[in-house]
């Protein structure tokens, strides 16, 4: 895999195919009216949006399959690992945060990090549509999109699942823990 044009090779393509497969009919609960086949044909014409699957599976988000825009035709992917991926904790906000911390930077921040692979953090929103499916980060959280007016004043909001209940938290946006990452989504 080449990092600069996006792509992946056809044997990385089949093995996350079937990776894809497996998930979306182990776990038809996300998406009871919608055909494997369907989705696949659709990931097969567009290699970008694999190789950004690709990479939420190496970080351990375990993509899946979550809805069907029936306007636009997309597919819609969220990481539905139990906790927040593995591989995208223990990082600030975004680039301004992490920019204003003096000491103990962390290495990335979630806004860069999910630009670079391609895909957007959750909202709030689409935050509780994923709680709907099951019960994600009992034991991290999720940085998700922080409005405007919030980050302007050096906010970030983060959610996580506890007491049966889905909270929604703030911290400064420069801050970081080894127990929370974010969750991003992706239109097929």
């Amino acid at each position: 895999m080449t990092k600069g044009n996006k792509q992946l090779s056809l044997e990385q393509r089949e093995e996350l195919l079937t990776l894809l497969k497996a998930r979306f009919e182990q776990n038809m609960n996300r998406h009871t009216e919608l055909e494997w086949a369907k989705v696949q044909e659709k990931l097969e014409a567009n290699t970008e949006k694999l190789w950004s699957l690709n990479e939420m599976e190496i970080t351990g988000g375990e993509p899946d399959v979550v809805g069907h825009d029936k306007k636009s035709g997309e597919y819609i992917f969220y990481d539905c690992s139990a906790e927040s991926p593995k591989g995208r904790r223990s990082v600030c906000y975004d680039l301004e945060a992490l920019e204003s911390r003096k000491k103990h930077k962390p290495e990335n921040n979630a806004i860069d990090m999910a630009a670079d692979m391609g895909i957007e953090l959750l909202t709030e929103e689409q935050y509780r549509e994923l709680q709907e499916l099951g019960n994600f980060d009992l034991k991290t959280s999720s940085w998700v999109q922080t409005p405007a007016d919030i980050r302007k004043l050096g906010g970030a909001i983060f959610c996580d699942y506890r007491y049966d209940t889905i909270f929604v938290y703030h911290n400064g946006a420069e801050s970081y823990y080894a127990a929370r990452g974010f969750r991003g989504s992706l239109r097929v």
